[in-house]
């Protein structure tokens, strides 16, 4: 059984790997490139208007970033890689203790990941390009946390659970994170015209919305095809 999570997870998380690169190379990496020339022309106005009062100083190193092209590629690419192979260890371990009786259940439970790891958490804290201001970094991630946790027990206990009451719990686990509210910056600002957050945003939740369901139909065709074999 752990030969066959693994392999599942192994060549479903890089075909699905690839394929979120690809969207993200021709959707979304050009938008952070637009956004990123908002960022950078900021502090070249700063210093125009800074006169000649304030002696000159030096900037201290910054850390290393990989450049356009074929380093941000792979970069990306390695990112992505690790992000959905360890999804996809969840997804097949979730398999061995409900196996999916067809390879479109896959797709249902790539749409269940993308309502935990991206639909929900984004709701409160929705995608950002560079030079948009954001709250405190270890409150979001108590969020982003909680949220996810909260929404997979919820759908849990809506899809699996029996009695109503259960069923109810799941509704409320839902809601819950939403009403209390995801951490926000004192100041609501960003350097990228408002038009091309809301590009960002539809860009991003639609290429993890292909993602998932690409995960979950490749590792339900995978797993099942490894027991046949």
């Amino acid at each position: 059984m752990i030969k066959r999570i693994a392999r599942t997870a192994g060549f479903s998380g890089l075909l699905a790997a690839l394929l979120l690169t690809l969207l993200q190379s021709v959707w979304v990496s050009p938008l952070i490139l637009q956004a990123e020339t908002f960022e950078t022309a900021a502090p070249a106005e700063q210093h125009e208007h800074a006169g000649e009062a304030h002696a000159p100083h030096e900037h201290s190193a910054e850390a290393w970033a990989p450049e356009d092209g074929w380093q941000r590629v792979l970069s990306t690419t390695g990112g992505n890689l690790v992000v959905a192979v360890g999804f996809a260890l969840i997804l097949a371990a979730l398999y061995s203790l409900r196996e999916p009786n067809r390879v479109s259940t896959g797709a249902l439970w790539g749409l269940a990941g993308f309502a935990v790891f991206c639909l929900a958490p984004t709701l409160g804290l929705p995608p950002e390009l560079p030079g948009t201001a954001a709250a405190d970094l270890g409150q979001r991630q108590a969020w982003w946390i909680g949220t996810a946790a909260a929404t997979a027990t919820g759908l849990a206990l809506i899809v699996f659970a029996q009695h109503w009451l259960l069923k109810l719990v799941g509704v409320l686990l839902l809601v819950v994170p939403h009403v209390i509210g995801a951490p926000q910056p004192e100041v609501h600002q960003s350097l990228a015209p408002e038009a091309l957050e809301t590009q960002f945003k539809i860009a991003s939740w639609l290429t993890n919305a292909a993602f998932w369901v690409a995960l979950g139909l490749l590792s339900a065709w995978l797993f099942r095809r490894s027991r046949q074999a």
